[in-house]
């Protein structure tokens, strides 16, 4: 049985929508589909200090990239090459098919992109120029021709390597909008800006409210909660690197869950000490102190296959394997947002810089679905065609007994209609129906 050297709160999703939180949020979209465009400018003033341009134009994107040293620009198209050419090698994996299931009869599939996506780029307290990456990097790969991206200012301040993220990742349109206002103006669309298909990104809780009351008039890419990390290691493990990844995922929050599932109770007991060493040093320990005090985890197992079983219950966002044979993680775990295989990689380097989209299911999610990528901006949509006449009429007859089964005349008479055509068959309905034509009609 597994020994729980520390425990720590859990969250679900019933935890993420709270009452004030929800009425909030509620509030804020209904005036928004009311004064549009004023409403959008009041809260921007009164959430984020901004009272000037919402739209930056192609001079002023220009004029504010222009203030960063040349090795930001330098780092920033690095890190979009890297997210783009895994991009292109994913939807280079979907291919559109067609099939002749019968003489004459083609089915098929085409991957559409949507027409308009929404990137929000979180702000606030930090500049997250990564997500731009991940959102609009990703959705131009997909194809989508009109990609907006919104970002709050900083301390009422642009952004600027934001901005320059975002204009180098190929976003059309660039607002210095921040949460519930960004992403209802996005969904429900105002004067100034046309509304889009899909919304895409993290934010705090209020713009994850925002997304999940919206979902169904517009699309999302998942419901998400605060980050999460989970590491599963053995005897050989480094208990250092154990400790500085926990801690890299525990800043992103104060309700970020950084758990430890060891086979090796050396391994565990020198990671904590190591974390509670670290800890007081960090310039972010006002969240990271209290994700790890509150949220933190460490749980020592029999074995590696029980820690891997530990492991794949909790469904976690990131998972580390610290293990002598990494890869066998693949064969053993199937409940997680994404894996990073062995000490040379870590969660940080797919939040920053490796390629891999870093937008990933929280809360248990990954248990049903995975992380944003090429194919969330995508619609997989068929298409039918009939060219033998034969065939269409064959089908008909099917089509009509297979309706009348469920009492669906209408469908019924449809495929009636085929085998009329091309079979010659009689139908009594068919002959009241035609009777009562105008003369020279067939």
């Amino acid at each position: 049985m597994p020994t729980h050297l520390k425990t720590g709160r859990s969250k679900s999703f019933a935890d993420t929508s709270q009452d004030d939180v929800r009425e909030r949020v509620q509030g804020i979209i209904a005036d928004i589909r009311t004064r549009g465009d004023e409403a959008v400018s009041a809260y921007a003033e009164t959430f984020d200090r901004w009272t000037g341009d919402l739209r930056l134009s192609a001079e002023r994107v220009q004029e504010i990239i222009a203030t960063l040293p040349q090795q930001v620009i330098d780092d920033i198209v690095f890190v979009q090459s890297q997210v783009r050419h895994f991009a292109e090698v994913q939807r280079a994996s979907m291919t559109d098919v067609e099939v002749e299931t019968l003489p004459g009869v083609f089915l098929g599939h085409r991957h559409v992109p949507v027409q308009a996506a929404g990137a929000y780029i979180p702000g606030g307290k930090y500049p997250l120029t990564a997500s731009a990456h991940m959102t609009i990097v990703t959705a131009k790969v997909a194809g989508v021709p009109r990609v907006v991206a919104c970002t709050p200012p900083i301390r009422g301040e642009i952004p600027a390597a934001t901005v320059a993220a975002m204009h180098l990742a190929g976003a059309d349109e660039i607002w210095i909008l921040g949460g519930v206002q960004a992403v209802a103006a996005m969904a429900v669309g105002t004067a100034s800006m046309a509304r889009v298909d899909l919304i895409a990104g993290p934010g705090n809780a209020y713009v994850a409210e925002a997304k999940r009351q919206l979902f169904g008039e517009v699309g999302i890419d998942l419901f998400a909660g605060p980050t999460e990390i989970l590491v599963v290691a053995d005897e050989e493990a480094d208990p250092f690197l154990v400790a500085v990844d926990l801690l890299s995922q525990a800043e992103h929050g104060p309700e970020s869950p950084a758990v430890l599932v060891t086979s090796s109770e050396r391994v565990a007991r020198e990671a904590m000490a190591h974390v509670e060493r670290i800890l007081p040093g960090m310039p972010t320990a006002d969240y990271a102190g209290p994700a790890w005090r509150d949220y933190g985890q460490v749980i020592v197992t029999e074995d590696l296959d029980e820690a891997y079983a530990v492991a794949d219950s909790f469904a976690s966002e990131h998972v580390q394997i610290f293990t002598a044979e990494p890869r066998v993680a693949l064969e053993k775990m199937v409940h997680y947002g994404a894996l990073f295989l062995g000490e040379n990689t870590c969660v940080s380097y797919g939040d920053k810089v490796i390629g891999t989209n870093h937008v990933l299911p929280t809360l248990g999610a990954a248990r049903y679905t995975g992380g944003l990528w090429v194919g969330k901006y995508l619609r997989t949509a068929t298409y039918q065609e009939i060219r033998d006449t034969t065939s269409s009429g064959e089908l008909g007859r099917v089509c009509g007994r297979a309706s009348r089964v469920e009492l669906f005349e209408g469908h019924a008479r449809s495929g009636d209609a085929r085998a009329a055509r091309h079979l010659g068959d009689r139908f009594d309905w068919i002959d009241a129906a035609l009777a009562h034509e105008p003369a020279g009609q067939a």
